[in-house]
C-alpha cells in the first residue's frame, strides 16, 4: 500500500468517526429554553414568596409577643422589599443573558430582531 492510498483510508475512517460522534451528539433540551412566561411567573412568585415569609414571621412574632399587628404590617413590608430587591437581581439576571445573546450574534455577523429578544432568557 502506497502513501497517498494509506493517508486516503486513514482520512475516510476519519470522516466516518466524526460522522457517527456527530449522530450519536444530544441535541440541546428544548426545556432548557425559558419563556417570557416563565420568567414572569418566577418574578411573581418571588414576590410572593417575600410577602408570605414576611407574613410568617410577623403573625408568628404578634402571636409569640402578645402584640397588636404591628410585626406583622412592619415584617410584610420587609418582605415585600425582599420580595422587589429579589425580582431585580432576576430581571438584571434576564438582561446579562440578552445582552450576552445580543454580542454573540452581532460578532457572527447576523443582527438580533425583537422576536429573537422576546425568545431569549
Amino acid at each position: 500500500m502506497t502513501e497517498p492510498e494509506h493517508n486516503e483510508r486513514l482520512a475516510q475512517l476519519d470522516a466516518r468517526i466524526t460522522a457517527a460522534k456527530k449522530a450519536q451528539e444530544p441535541e440541546p433540551r428544548a426545556d432548557e429554553h425559558y419563556s417570557q412566561a416563565q420568567l414572569a411567573w418566577r418574578m411573581v412568585i418571588e414576590l410572593v414568596a417575600g410577602l408570605g415569609i414576611g407574613f410568617g414571621i410577623g403573625y408568628g412574632l404578634d402571636a409569640f409577643l402578645g402584640t397588636s399587628p404591628i410585626l406583622m404590617v412592619l415584617f410584610i413590608f420587609l418582605g415585600f422589599a425582599a420580595g422587589v430587591k429579589t425580582m431585580m437581581r432576576s430581571a438584571a439576571e434576564v438582561q446579562k443573558k440578552w445582552e450576552a445573546e445580543a454580542a454573540q450574534t452581532q460578532d457572527s455577523g447576523g443582527q438580533a430582531s425583537e422576536t429573537d429578544k422576546t425568545d431569549l432568557g
